[in-house]
């Protein structure tokens, strides 16, 4: 079983267009109708729907590290700074992701793009 991942709002859409035509099972939260949702509503959305969600919003970051410490379950959060990284080595880190792990592997985890 592959990896579902959930992308924020502020995504780019290149990135998500990529992950499908790769294979990888992504949704994004305007397809979800999710995109007026405050970040802790978005990240129960998330997973409620078993997918990581990935962001590039640092909020989004310490919220996920505040339910970490609190033992609030989540599906798990991949952080990419906008910054830290090209389209092409979050596509590439994001896939590895989706395909090559399982999503209870990712069961309140926080992880740090790129690699």
């Amino acid at each position: 079983m592959s990896v579902a991942l959930y992308m924020d709002v502020h995504i780019p859409i290149a990135i998500t267009q990529q992950l499908r035509r790769r294979g990888v099972d992504v949704i994004t939260a305007i397809e979800d109708d999710a995109a007026e949702l405050p970040d802790d509503q978005l990240l129960a959305r998330a997973t409620l729907q078993g997918r990581v969600l990935f962001t590039q919003d640092i909020g989004f970051k310490v919220l996920a590290e505040t339910w970490q410490r609190q033992g609030k379950p989540f599906a798990g959060l991949i952080f990419g700074h906008q910054l830290g990284g090209t389209i092409g080595e979050f596509v590439k880190d994001l896939e590895l992701i989706a395909l090559g792990s399982e999503p209870d592997e990712w069961l309140n985890t926080v992880e740090y793009l790129p690699f």
